[in-house]
């Protein structure tokens, strides 16, 4: 069958996510490997366009991976009428209008996210792409993750009984740059510029507790900036006006209630980054980013609480390692191979603007939350 290519304008891919996981991982990975295959038989090969504000770089990269277009004119890449594809990796708060312009061109448009920094803003960009007709998807990479799914199969197949509750781990200490030099960007700890982890991770928990378990109907949160200080790129020490923590609980659909710790102030004493703990009448399941343990209600221990005798019981060894059954591969890839296929056939994807609307959702109603020191409902 025939093969066609569709050029992808990458704009952002300068920065760590954008260039690890977007471009090496994933767009080149699959013009390596012949592109992406089609149901038909064909086959879907890719050609990046890289745009970036650093000329530099975006020659540098270019060059390594034998890119043959580059350009610091966004607005010259959307004129290609040979581009079919936007992909934005920018920081948070130049997205909308990046987008807004890609979608003004016609271009099917892919982002990270969240997709802009408020509700309204999320909105409009939905509004503009379904008023345009463009195919259009939200990274959702969380979900093509092999612990999340074996987590899924299990819901999938009924092992939990009723789902009654979800806790969820997340985070690592971050340097703050004087002693060891940071291993995230500075901006992640500056409001004014788009940092803080409620909108940068609210958005990933709001789209995999609403596809795992159910719509987020309210949420009860406390954000807080636990380092006050912190050094840039460049040595100079700088005043962090963003939260690097925040500790929330969130009521589902089905009376599930989930409590979900983030942080980039907490050292880690847990097999993996990120770790989400469901308990069911039949059985429970720890879910990291590669494994996926259980315990089904036949196999559970019966510990007594006596505070007076050492626990004699090793309660992680009495957890069953889920086995992959399935080849897994990198979840950014298996994404956008997704949307490329949707957006070749004209069809919707399933992660889409409005998903990530429902993301901010949970920001706006978290932020408020800790503010207020209140149950916040999260709107529709």
């Amino acid at each position: 069958m025939a093969t066609r290519t569709v050029r992808i304008i990458m704009n952002g891919v300068t920065g760590r996510m954008g260039y690890r996981q977007h471009l090496l991982r994933s767009i080149l990975a699959i013009r390596d490997d012949g592109g992406v295959a089609l149901p038909n038989g064909g086959r879907l090969q890719v050609e990046p366009v890289l745009v970036g504000r650093n000329r530099d770089k975006l020659a540098g990269i270019a060059a390594v991976h034998e890119i043959a277009e580059f350009t610091t004119d966004l607005d010259a890449a959307l004129a290609d009428p040979t581009a079919a594809v936007y992909f934005d990796a920018l920081v948070t708060s130049e997205r909308k209008d990046s987008i807004l312009r890609a979608i003004a061109a016609g271009k099917h448009v892919y982002t990270e996210k969240p997709i802009a920094e408020s509700v309204a803003d999320g909105l409009a960009l939905a509004e503009a792409a379904r008023a345009a007709g463009i195919v259009n998807g939200v990274v959702h990479d969380k979900l093509y993750l092999p612990g999340l799914l074996k987590l899924k199969r299990l819901i999938d197949s009924g092992f939990f009984g009723r789902i009654l509750s979800v806790r969820g781990e997340f985070g690592y200490w971050v340097f703050e740059g004087d002693v060891q030099p940071a291993q995230r960007p500075s901006w992640n700890y500056r409001a004014e510029d788009g940092g803080g982890i409620v909108l940068d991770m609210f958005c990933h928990w709001n789209y995999v507790l609403e596809d795992l378990f159910g719509r987020v109907r309210a949420v009860t949160a406390k954000a807080v900036t636990h380092i006050p200080e912190r050094w840039d790129e460049h040595g100079q020490a700088y005043r962090a006006t963003a939260d690097d923590a925040a500790y929330a609980i969130v009521e589902l659909d089905g009376d599930v209630i989930a409590q979900i710790n983030s942080s980039w102030a907490v050292r880690v004493n847990r097999d993996e980054l990120v770790e989400f703990q469901v308990d069911g009448t039949h059985g429970s399941a720890v879910a990291g980013l590669f494994r996926c343990r259980v315990q089904p209600r036949v196999c559970t221990p019966k510990p007594v609480w006596n505070p007076d005798v050492p626990t004699d019981q090793d309660f992680r060894s009495q957890w069953q390692e889920t086995p992959d059954n399935q080849e897994f591969g990198n979840g950014f890839r298996a994404q956008w191979q997704q949307f490329l296929r949707d957006a070749d056939a004209g069809r919707p994807h399933s992660y889409d603007l409005l998903a990530g609307v429902r993301g901010l959702s949970l920001v706006d109603a978290a932020l408020r939350s800790s503010a207020e020191g209140r149950r916040i409902e999260v709107a529709e």
